[in-house]
């Protein structure tokens, strides 16, 4: 959504120029105000945005594989399900916390109302609807402490994961030279 690019002309066009900080940057906070209220504005933005994303992430990924074999590529991507998306990773990771807690974060990162924050929280999946469909879960309703101690035990794991991978790739290669 940088000003004067695809994403950001498309969507000045579809919502006006209110929708722009002074600068000429996409005022996120004026566009969510609309896309939560409006379910077809919220489509058409995720069938813009998704595919850009997407493509960008398929690019990283290409220089990352070359860069570094073998190491993992994560990213944060907050509406996988929703999209659909899901099939594009080798795992997926849900982070999750009460829900008092996740909308106390939402207002206090965006400065939203308890309503505002609501709407973002119900646009999507329920958390426990994410969790069941996840590889792995994150609760983060705790202390930074355990959030810390959760990702590290993940974070071996991935790596693991990605060892024996990268293992079974390398047999799979010698097989095919024989």
């Amino acid at each position: 959504m940088a000003p004067r690019r695809a994403a950001w002309r498309r969507i000045k066009a579809r919502f006006g120029p209110g929708v722009l900080a002074p600068d000429g940057s996409m005022d996120r906070r004026r566009l969510g105000s609309i896309v939560f209220e409006d379910p077809a504005a919220r489509r058409f933005l995720n069938r813009l945005i998704h595919p850009l994303v997407l493509k960008e992430q398929a690019r990283l990924l290409k220089k990352l594989e070359k860069d570094r074999p073998g190491a993992i590529f994560i990213c944060e991507a907050a509406l996988v399900f929703e999209a659909g998306l899901e099939k594009a990773y080798d795992r997926v990771i849900a982070v999750r916390c009460r829900r008092e807690l996740q909308v106390a974060r939402i207002r206090e990162r965006q400065g939203l109302s308890r309503r505002e924050a609501l709407a973002r929280i119900r646009s999507q999946l329920p958390q426990a609807e994410k969790a069941r469909r996840a590889d792995y879960v994150i609760d983060t309703s705790g202390t930074m402490a355990e959030t810390v101690e959760q990702v590290e035990r993940l974070y071996a794991g991935l790596m693991q994961d990605a060892s024996l991978k990268a293992l079974r790739m390398k047999l799979d290669g010698v097989k095919k030279g024989r």
